[in-house]
């Protein structure tokens, strides 16, 4: 059985209660796809900034999934 590798990268930017991150998908043949997600902390609550960089992330892997997930469809439809 063959093992493939694809690779995904996350980056995070913060800025002040925002946070946003991407999800960049490369695949061993070069192939790209981008999902995007954004935080933002609501001022009454506790300014911990892992918590924005979690659900920013968790929300551009969801974004991602949907864009492979409609991608697929297509093609093999």
């Amino acid at each position: 059985m063959e093992t493939k590798k694809w690779t995904v990268r996350i980056y995070l930017a913060e800025d002040g209660d925002d946070t946003s991150a991407q999800a960049v998908l490369i695949t061993r043949g070069g192939g790209r796809l981008d999902g995007l997600g954004r935080s933002h902390r609501d001022p009454a609550d506790e300014a911990v900034p892992e918590i924005g960089d979690k659900l920013a992330t968790s929300r551009a892997l969801t974004a991602l999934a949907a864009s492979l997930t409609a991608i697929t469809r297509h093609a093999i439809s």
